[in-house]
C-alpha cells in the first residue's frame, strides 16, 4: 500500500529559493556599489564589504549561541549588511558600522526569531539607531571625489544646491549608496525583470512624494532625486518580510511611506524621513494585510457573537 500525503491547496512547486532571491538583490546593488566607488573612492567599497562580512559573522554567532541551523547560506544577512552600508556616510568609523550590523542582525532579526519573524526592516532600524546614537558622525557628508567634507545634511537641506543631472548620476553629497538615482533605477529595473519585486510600492512611494511636494510648493523632482528616497523605495519598501503581501496593500504601504516622508522632511527636525516612514509603515503592515487580503475560495469565517447573542 502506498501512502499519500494529503494537504490543503495551493499545491505549488517552484525552483526559487531565499538564497536565489537574495543573490538577485545583491546583483541589483552592484550598480550602486560601482557608483559609490567612483564618487567616494575605495573607502566606500571597504565600508560595504565590512558591513556585509560583519553581518554574516553576527548571524553565524547568533545561530551558534541560540542552537539554530546556520542561516548564513541564505545570504539574507549579507543583503542586510550591504543595505545598511548604503545608508551610511563614507566617513563613518568602522566600529560604528559594526554596532549598526549588530543591531540589525542580532536585535532586530535573530532575537525576533530569524528571517521571516522580524517586525521591521533590519537595515532601517540599524541606520536609525546609528543616527540617534552618533548623530555628528552620521551627518558628516563628503562631496564626490573627496573635494570637501561638510557637517550638514544631504542636499535636502537647501534645494537647488545641485543640478538635476548631478543628483541623477550621484555627483552630490550623501550616504554612499543613495546618491546615484541612475544606479538605483538600474537595480530596480533588474529586480522587476527577474520578478523579485513588483513596482507597486516603489511607484506609490515616489508618486506620493512627487504630488505632496508639488502641493506643498517644493520642487518635486529635487525631492525625488535627493536623499534616500530612491534607495528606500526600491530596496527597502519591497522587503518580503516587513511589507504587505497584496498588491493593494503594497500601494497603501507606498502611499503611507510617501506621506510620512514628506511630513518629516518639510515640518520636522530630521532632514530625512525615508527611514522613519518605512519603519512606521512596517509596524502597521499586519493591519494592512488584514484589510487587503482576499478571502480564500470556499472559506468560511465565523462571525464573533455579541454579548447579547451569548446571553
Amino acid at each position: 500500500m502506498k501512502e499519500y500525503t494529503v494537504s490543503p491547496s495551493p499545491h505549488i512547486r517552484d525552483s526559487i529559493t531565499t538564497s536565489k532571491i537574495m543573490l538577485h538583490v545583491i546583483i541589483a546593488t552592484i550598480p550602486a556599489m560601482a557608483a559609490s566607488a567612483i564618487f567616494f573612492s575605495w573607502r566606500a567599497l571597504t565600508l560595504i564589504a565590512f558591513c556585509a562580512l560583519s553581518a554574516m559573522v553576527w548571524e553565524r554567532l547568533c545561530c551558534f549561541i541560540m542552537k539554530r541551523p546556520d542561516s548564513t547560506d541564505d545570504l539574507s544577512a549579507m543583503v542586510t549588511g550591504i543595505l545598511l552600508a548604503f545608508n551610511l556616510p563614507v566617513t563613518l568609523p568602522i566600529w560604528m558600522a559594526a554596532v549598526g550590523t549588530f543591531v540589525s542582525i542580532v536585535i532586530v532579526k535573530q532575537l525576533f526569531g530569524g528571517l521571516g519573524q522580524n517586525f521591521a526592516n533590519p537595515a532601517i532600524v540599524g541606520r536609525i539607531v546609528l543616527m540617534l546614537s552618533f548623530t555628528s558622525y552620521m551627518t558628516h557628508w563628503v562631496l564626490p571625489n573627496g573635494l570637501d567634507a561638510v557637517s550638514t545634511a544631504t542636499p535636502l537641506v537647501t534645494e537647488d544646491s545641485f543640478s538635476y543631472f548631478d543628483l541623477f548620476i550621484g555627483r552630490c553629497g550623501g550616504c554612499i549608496g543613495e546618491t546615484s538615482a541612475l544606479a538605483l533605477l538600474i537595480g530596480g529595473v533588474y529586480l522587476c525583470i527577474v520578478r523579485v519585486i513588483k513596482p507597486y510600492a516603489p511607484l506609490a512611494f515616489i508618486g506620493t512624494v512627487y504630488l505632496f511636494s508639488a502641493a506643498a510648493g517644493r520642487d518635486p523632482i529635487y525631492q525625488i532625486l535627493s536623499g534616500g528616497l530612491m534607495l528606500g523605495a526600491i530596496f527597502m519598501a519591497t522587503d518580503y518580510v516587513t511589507t504587505p503581501v497584496t498588491n493593494k496593500g503594497r500601494v497603501i504601504f507606498g502611499i503611507g511611506c510617501g506621506l510620512i516622508t514628506c511630513v518629516i522632511r518639510f515640518w520636522c527636525s530630521p532632514p530625512e524621513g525615508v527611514s522613519y516612514s518605512i519603519l512606521l509603515m512596517n509596524i502597521v503592515t499586519p493591519y494592512i494585510d488584514m484589510f487587503t487580503r482576499k478571502k480564500a475560495v470556499g472559506g468560511i469565517y465565523r462571525r464573533k457573537e455579541s454579548r447579547e447573542e451569548k446571553n
